[in-house]
């Protein structure tokens, strides 16, 4: 089993690669700066919420890291990448 110092690495190691792979994209294509913007908000607060779920992340209940729209206020369409990737995750669930 990890310890929190190890999962805590973990997490921002899976993260840092995440962000690494938005930039490259980002140097490749051309996309509203608004759209990065959010999509890295939504990745920070996603970090937060599970360092905190850890044990090891920012106070419950302290500021956090603007993150998507509640469901209630959008209407989303998800790619058939997105849909196929989180259909790999389900599948590898214990």
């Amino acid at each position: 089993m990890l310890s929190t110092t190890e999962a805590r690495t973990l997490v921002n190691d899976l993260f840092e690669q995440q962000a690494l792979v938005v930039g490259g994209l980002l140097a490749t294509h051309a996309l509203d700066d608004d759209f990065v913007w959010r999509l890295m908000r939504s990745l920070d607060a996603i970090r937060t919420r599970t360092l905190r779920r850890l044990g090891d992340g920012p106070e419950a209940g302290g500021p956090e890291a603007g993150g998507p729209d509640s469901p209630e206020e959008l209407t989303v369409h998800r790619h058939p990448a997105v849909e196929e990737f989180l259909s790999k995750l389900r599948r590898d669930r214990p």
